[in-house]
């Protein structure tokens, strides 16, 4: 095995891109490949599970699911730390990382999916990717199964007629607000990349690649806009900074969004797995939300919950949990 670790991943893949970009800001020696036909044999030699991305270690072990990689990367490469020194700061960043995984995704495989002009864009690219060296009539009969595919699964993240103006609504509020707690710092966090950064970024970067996406982005949000090319060579530009200094335009990303939607999903989704439901419906501020439970949020919930329950001193965290109403559930 070379030096240095080996990244199997794909620039259409959000949880990828994250991964990338923790590579580059922490400096550590890695190769990027995308998984296509020439990286399908090591992917399949080391992957234990069917997604990526994948990061081969020097040492030849196999390492998925881009939130355990990164606290495993840490740990072992700890400086610069990606965790504010704030106790407040440092969880909600956690949060935030949750957030974007999970809830932004449901953002970024809607808008891929849900219209024509994005379908045929996404689609031609993942089969281009996917097999570079096709010929045109492979190329788009590999695009047109891919498309099919794809659209057929956007009810996976909750996408249907009845959730649809919820996402894309959600989504607009949440560049307003983004791009307002971005117009004073060039991080989510201050003057370096945290853990949240990543995990929403990675989601940003791919809607800010798609057609009907990008154009909002392009032409309303600047400030997002520069994070989102920031984010692709993340560098520390100054310190982390206080919950205070956040606070003012951080806590509305938290309260209407995190707390008004995301919480209460993942608690109903939580519910829903553990009783066996096949679909479960959720209000979300005033609207009823209806999808089919999605299995593996539950575990990274979990993993949420432990590093939660790690917080020595929870007086001034649960009080800023309890106002943006993300308190309930943390302790179960």
């Amino acid at each position: 095995m070379a030096e240095g670790y080996r990244i199997i991943g794909a620039e259409m893949s959000p949880y990828s891109v994250k991964i990338r970009s923790y590579f580059r800001y922490k400096a550590i020696p890695h190769q990027w490949l995308l998984r296509n036909t020439a990286s399908q044999a090591e992917y399949d030699k080391y992957a234990r599970m069917p997604i990526i991305p994948l990061v081969i270690t020097p040492e030849g072990t196999g390492i998925q699911d881009s939130t355990p990689i990164i606290d495993a990367m840490e740990k072992l490469h700890p400086e610069p730390s990606i965790h504010p020194g704030d106790t407040v700061a440092n969880f909600i960043s956690a949060l935030i990382e949750e957030f974007g995984d999970e809830w932004g995704n449901k953002w970024m495989f809607h808008y891929r999916w849900a219209r024509d002009v994005d379908q045929r864009a996404s689609a031609g690219r993942i089969a281009r990717m996917r097999n570079p060296a096709a010929s045109e009539e492979k190329h788009e009969a590999f695009a047109a199964q891919v498309r099919v595919r794809m659209v057929d699964r956007v009810w996976f993240v909750g996408s249907n007629a009845m959730t649809t103006p919820q996402i894309e609504n959600g989504f607009v509020e949440m560049l307003g607000l983004l791009d307002s707690h971005l117009a004073s710092r060039p991080y989510l966090f201050g003057g370096r990349p945290a853990f949240g950064d990543f995990g929403l970024w990675g989601q940003f970067y791919e809607l800010w690649t798609d057609p009907t996406a990008g154009a909002l982005i392009e032409g309303n949000t600047p400030h997002v806009l520069d994070w989102v090319h920031r984010m692709l060579w993340p560098r520390a530009e100054g310190a982390f900074e206080s919950w205070t200094e956040l606070a003012p335009t951080l806590m509305p990303i938290l309260v209407r969004q995190v707390g008004r939607q995301f919480w209460p999903w993942t608690l109903a989704n939580e519910t829903a797995l553990r009783q066996g439901q096949e679909e479960f419906s959720v209000t979300l501020g005033d609207k009823v939300w209806t999808q089919k439970p999605q299995k593996y949020h539950a575990r990274s919930l979990g993993m949420l919950r432990a590093k939660y329950a790690d917080v020595a001193d929870k007086s001034a965290l649960d009080m800023v949990l309890a106002a943006a109403g993300c308190l309930a559930g943390l302790r179960a």
